[in-house]
């Protein structure tokens, strides 16, 4: 598999595979993020909007023009952002593959 892109930070892939499920507010990526990664990553305001920000500028996510709630600004994927979770899966599981494979050889069936 041919790579041409750096991978994503586990921050902005978190916020991604969040993001994956529906639109999400502030708030409901980092509670998501953190059921996601089983605790071990708790975002605070200030590392989730530096993303977010990055992301908007990536093309990777937008901002959802329909009004959901008046209060809260809610974020939703891009085709491109699409593509690029889907790269970045794509990758991850070449690697699963990969480390199974070394496993087996050098300690046998697991």
């Amino acid at each position: 598999m041919k790579r041409s892109m750096k991978l994503l930070p586990q921050i902005s892939l978190s916020i991604l595979v969040a993001l994956s499920l529906k639109p999400r507010h502030g708030y409901e990526i980092m509670k998501q993020v953190n059921s996601d990664s089983l605790g071990k990553i708790n975002l605070g305001p200030g590392s989730l909007y530096t993303t977010i920000d990055q992301l908007i500028k990536e093309e990777l996510i937008e901002e959802v023009k329909e009004v959901i709630d008046e209060r809260r600004r809610y974020y939703k994927l891009t085709h491109k952002g699409w593509e690029r979770l889907d790269n970045e899966i794509e990758y991850f599981k070449q690697i699963l593959k990969l480390t199974k494979e070394r496993v087996e050889e050098n300690y046998g069936q697991i």
